[in-house]
C-alpha cells in the first residue's frame, strides 16, 4: 500500500489509452499532419476546384482571342468590300 501510494502521481501522468510515446516524436506528428492534410486535400474537392478554375480561365482566355482575330477579319472583310 505505501508503495501504490507513492506511485499514484506517476501513475497519473501515464498516458490513459496505453501508447508508450513514440507517437508524440516531431516526425512522427509530422507525417501523420501531412497525411492528414493530402486526405483533407481531396476530401474536400479542392483538387478539382483547382482544376476547373483553370479551365475556366484558360476557356476566357481563348475566348477574348478568338474574339479578337473575328474582329480583325471582319475589318479586313469591310476594308476589302470598299
Amino acid at each position: 500500500m505505501f508503495i501504490l501510494a507513492r506511485k499514484i502521481p506517476v501513475l497519473n501522468n501515464l498516458p490513459q489509452n496505453g501508447t508508450t510515446g513514440i507517437r508524440k516524436h516531431y516526425y512522427i506528428v509530422n507525417i501523420e499532419h501531412k497525411i492528414k492534410d493530402f486526405f483533407i486535400f481531396f476530401e474536400k474537392q479542392i483538387f478539382l476546384h483547382k482544376f476547373l478554375s483553370f479551365v475556366k480561365v484558360m476557356t476566357l482566355k481563348i475566348e477574348t482571342k478568338v474574339d479578337k482575330s473575328l474582329h480583325k477579319i471582319r475589318k479586313k472583310a469591310q476594308q476589302n468590300k470598299k
